[in-house]
């Protein structure tokens, strides 16, 4: 049985349109899994059928519809999933295919789109661009209950400034989620825990990294090689900059007397 995500644009919102597809989609066997409007004037569907033939058909015969515009339709998108159960279309940015933009009040479907990404198998790099205070971490981390995943910080500035130089036990399993403060771990000068970002970046595992571009001005590491990167603001005009995270990475380090390591 395949699933379809199919999204149409309403162009005359008449009575009894979305009844007229249900009945349709009804007479050829064809599933709603679930629907919702993705934004003023389109509306969403999780479609699922045993042959693909009824999709065929149904597509045909909808095309020709004067009152709709089908916008999508196609083998479901972690997007999609996640517009039809929020209501709500991820924004992307047009020029750069792979950055996904979301507000602080959006901060419910920011998680349910990183826990999708975290179930997937094998190596993932994922970049959260943010100011401070925005949710960046403690999204992540809600994330990672959502998929099921432990979570291992590596460079952290959510309780102190922490800097990791080793793992124990089962932290070293490339089922886990590893997450490191760019930042940070940019700053220190402590070889043991480079040796070990490099170590974990060679894992088939995901990776979560704050403060991408930070991250990658130690040279060994570009941006191009990012399969995410997700920008978190409090309002849509804020500007991301580096000036003040830098300025509190400082302060904390001589606050707590210098990077500590820890290994819980």
């Amino acid at each position: 049985m395949g699933e379809w995500y199919f999204e149409y644009e309403i162009q005359v919102n008449r009575p009894g349109l979305l009844g007229d597809i249900a009945s349709l989609l009804g007479m050829l066997r064809v599933n709603i899994v679930s629907i919702n409007g993705v934004d003023e004037s389109r509306r969403g569907m999780l479609l699922k059928a045993e042959k693909s033939e009824s999709i065929e058909r149904f597509m045909n015969i909808v095309s020709t519809m004067e009152n709709i515009h089908v916008t999508k339709f196609r083998e479901p998108k972690v997007r999609d999933r996640l517009a039809v159960r929020h209501g709500h279309y991820i924004e992307r940015e047009a020029d750069e295919k792979n950055t996904f933009r979301f507000l602080r009040d959006e901060l419910g479907i920011l998680v349910d789109f990183m826990a999708e990404l975290f179930k997937k198998e094998g190596h993932k790099l994922i970049g959260i661009r943010g100011m401070p205070r925005v949710g960046k971490t403690e999204s992540v981390v809600a994330a990672s209950v959502c998929a099921n995943k432990k979570w291992i910080f590596l460079s952290s500035t959510m309780i102190k400034q922490t800097v990791r130089n080793q793992l124990i036990g089962d932290e070293f399993n490339h089922n886990n989620l590893f997450i490191l403060d760019g930042a940070v771990t940019r700053r220190t000068t402590d070889e043991r825990h480079q040796q070990l970002v490099r170590e974990i970046m060679g894992m088939p595992a995901t990776k979560v990294i704050e403060h991408p571009d930070l991250f990658v001005q130690q040279g060994q590491y570009k941006i191009e090689d990012f399969d995410y990167i997700i920008e978190l603001r409090h309002h849509p005009d804020e500007v991301i900059t580096y000036d003040i995270i830098e300025k509190n990475e400082m302060t904390q380090n001589d606050h707590f007397g210098g990077f500590g390591d820890f290994n819980f």
